[in-house]
C-alpha cells in the first residue's frame, strides 16, 4: 500500500492566511487519517524577503494550532532541503534531463516577437501557440547563442497530439487538449525555475502522493502533468478544494481587500473586537493584524479547538447535521470525497459559536490562566497572581459565564480590578441612571441597607433588594440599574448580585459614595 504523503508549500509572507491554513489543515488531516506524513515546504525563491522573520508567523500558526509537521523546517527529514532556495541543483538536473531528451528547448524569441504572435492569434480568433522558431536552429547555432549570452528562456515541448486527463478527488474527471496549450516557460532568462516546474520537481522528489490545494491551481495541472510525464515520474493524485470566500460574498478572501472588509456587516464586529483588544494590550489595530490572518485569532484569545472546528467545516462535513467536531473526530472521519465543490464562505458567527462551545469545555483553572495572560499584557496585573487573586479571578470568570467567549473578554471587566477611585463612569449611564430625578435619593437609601446587611452573599442580597423595592414601593428597575452603574461604572454586565458579592461590602459602599457625589456634579468624571 502506498504511503500517503501530503504537503503545504507557503511563501514566507510574514503572516499565515486563514484560507491557506484551511488548505494546510486538509492536507494534514488526509495524512493523519491514513497514517501518513505531512510535509511543510517553504517557497522562498523571493530573495527580497527576510525569510527568517517572514517565516516565523507561519510556523507559529502551525504550532499554535497543534498541527505538527513530519518533515520540513526545524525538524528536517530524508527528502530535504525543505526550502526551495536551497534546491537549485535538483532543478538544474531536471532541466538538463529534459533538454538532453529533447523534451524542452531553449527559446530565443524576444518578448516583442512573442507579443506580436499573441496579438496575431487574438486577431485571428485562435488559441495562441508558440511558433517554435528556436527548434529550427542547429545545435551549433543554439550553442553559439548560449555562448554569446543571447537572452533566452527554457520551454517545455508540449506534445500537441494528446490529452491530459486526471481523476480529481473533488472535481471528478478533468481533461485538457494539449493542442491548445502553449509551450510553457519552465526556466526564466535569469536561470530561476518557474512555479509549475519547481513544484513538480519538489513533489516528485519528496514522493508526494496527494496534491491537495485550492481550486485556482486546477489550471496549473495540465502543464504540471506534462512535466511529470516528460521527467518520467509518477503523477500524484489531485484534490482541488474550494477557495474560501469573504463573509457574505462570492469573492475569494484576500488580504488585499482588508480595507473593504471593515464595511462588510458580517466582518465589522470582528474588526471592532480586534480594535478593542489590541488597543488594551498595545498591538495597534486590526488593519495591521486582521481577521484574514491566523495570528489575529490567537491574539484576541480564540482557542485552537474553535478555529480548527471552523476550518474543518469550510468545504467539508461529517454529515448533514453535525457541527461541533473535535480534531480527533475529524481525523478519524476525514475523506476527500466529502469535500464539496462550491466555494466555502468564512462564517464568523459560526466561528464564534464554535469558540463559545470549546471555551465552555475548559476547566476553570485553564480559563484563569488564559485570562491572567491578558490582564498582565493590559497592565491590569503587574505580577503573577497569588492564591487569593487567582480565586478572585475565578469568581469573575464564573460570574461572566458565556460572556467569556474569548480570553480577552476579561478585559471588558477591568473595573473589578480597580479601586473605587480609579474606575471610569460611562457618561451616558451616569446621566440616564444616576442623574435621573429621584435616583440618587433611592440609591442613598439602598446604600444604608447594604451597609447594615447581616449577610453579603448572592441569595441574601437578592432578597435585600426585593425587600427594599417593596418597602419603598418602587420598581426593581428604579434601583438595580442605578446600583449597577454606581458599583461598576457601566450600564451592562453580568449578574448584579454576583457583582456586589465579588467586589465586597466595603468596595461597594465606597463606589456608591463616589457615584452619589458624581450624581450631584455637572459632569461625569
Amino acid at each position: 500500500m502506498t504511503t500517503i504523503r501530503t504537503r503545504f508549500a507557503p511563501s514566507p509572507t510574514g503572516y499565515m492566511h486563514i484560507g491557506g491554513m484551511r488548505t494546510a489543515l486538509f492536507n494534514w488531516l488526509w495524512a493523519r487519517h491514513n497514517g501518513g506524513q505531512f510535509i511543510l515546504r517553504i517557497d522562498d525563491t523571493d530573495q527580497q524577503r527576510n525569510v527568517e522573520d517572514a517565516l516565523a508567523p507561519i510556523l507559529d500558526a502551525f504550532k499554535w494550532l497543534g498541527l505538527e509537521w513530519d518533515e520540513g523546517p526545524e525538524c528536517g527529514g530524508p527528502h530535504g532541503p525543505y526550502f526551495q532556495s536551497q534546491r537549485g541543483e535538483l532543478y538544474t538536473d531536471a532541466v538538463q534531463q529534459l533538454l538532453d531528451e529533447g523534451k524542452a528547448y531553449y527559446c530565443f524569441d524576444p518578448p516583442a516577437v512573442i507579443q506580436s504572435d499573441r496579438e496575431a492569434a487574438e486577431k485571428e480568433k485562435r488559441n495562441y501557440l508558440n511558433i517554435r522558431r528556436s527548434l529550427e536552429l542547429t545545435p551549433d547555432q543554439v550553442q553559439e547563442n548560449l555562448d554569446s549570452d543571447v537572452a533566452h528562456v527554457i520551454r517545455l515541448l508540449v506534445p500537441r497530439d494528446q490529452k491530459v486527463e486526471i481523476e480529481d478527488h473533488v472535481r471528478g474527471h478533468v481533461e485538457w487538449d494539449c493542442g491548445l496549450i502553449a509551450d510553457p516557460v519552465i526556466v526564466r532568462s535569469n536561470g530561476s525555475p518557474l512555479y509549475n516546474f519547481a513544484t513538480v520537481v519538489d513533489d516528485s522528489q519528496m514522493q508526494i502522493s496527494h496534491v491537495i490545494r485550492a481550486e485556482e491551481h486546477l489550471s496549473n495541472t495540465p502543464v504540471q502533468a506534462l512535466i511529470y510525464e516528460a521527467l518520467g515520474r509518477p503523477l500524484p493524485e489531485f484534490a482541488h478544494i474550494p477557495f474560501v470566500t469573504a463573509p457574505g460574498t462570492s469573492k475569494k478572501l484576500s488580504k488585499r481587500d482588508i480595507g473593504k472588509y471593515r464595511n462588510n456587516p458580517k466582518f465589522r464586529k470582528m474588526f471592532e473586537a480586534g480594535d478593542n483588544v489590541f488597543s488594551k494590550i498595545g498591538l495597534g489595530d486590526s488593519d495591521t493584524l486582521n481577521p484574514v490572518m491566523v495570528e489575529y485569532y490567537e491574539k484576541i484569545g480564540y482557542l485552537p479547538s474553535g478555529v480548527l472546528n471552523a476550518l474543518s467545516r469550510l468545504g467539508w462535513s461529517l454529515d448533514d447535521k453535525t457541527e461541533i467536531l473535535s480534531l480527533d473526530t475529524v481525523i478519524e472521519n476525514f475523506t476527500l470525497e466529502r469535500v464539496v465543490k462550491s466555494p466555502a464562505g468564512l462564517d464568523l458567527e459560526k466561528l464564534a459559536n464554535f469558540q463559545v462551545h470549546w471555551m465552555t469545555e475548559l476547566e476553570l483553572g485553564t480559563k484563569v490562566d488564559m485570562c491572567v495572560d491578558y490582564l498582565r499584557r493590559a497592565n491590569i496585573l503587574e505580577a503573577d497572581p497569588d492564591e487569593a487573586m487567582t480565586a478572585y479571578i475565578g469568581e469573575i470568570i464564573e460570574a461572566m459565564g458565556d460572556r467569556l467567549k474569548v480570553a480577552a473578554d476579561i478585559l471588558d471587566y477591568s473595573e473589578f480590578f480597580l479601586d473605587h477611585n480609579e474606575i471610569e463612569y460611562e457618561e451616558k449611564a451616569v446621566k440616564k441612571r444616576l442623574k435621573k430625578e429621584g435616583a440618587a435619593a433611592i440609591l442613598a437609601k439602598f446604600r444604608q441597607r447594604l451597609e447594615s446587611a447581616e449577610a453579603f452573599d448572592v441569595e441574601s442580597l437578592d432578597k435585600l433588594m426585593h425587600d427594599f423595592v417593596e418597602s419603598e414601593e418602587i420598581k426593581i428597575g428604579d434601583i438595580i440599574h442605578a446600583a449597577r452603574v454606581a458599583v461598576t461604572g457601566k450600564s451592562v454586565g453580568f449578574g448584579m448580585f454576583e457583582s456586589l458579592v465579588i467586589l465586597g461590602r466595603d468596595q461597594c459602599l465606597a463606589r456608591i459614595d463616589r457615584a452619589l457625589k458624581l450624581a450631584e456634579s455637572s459632569d461625569a468624571e
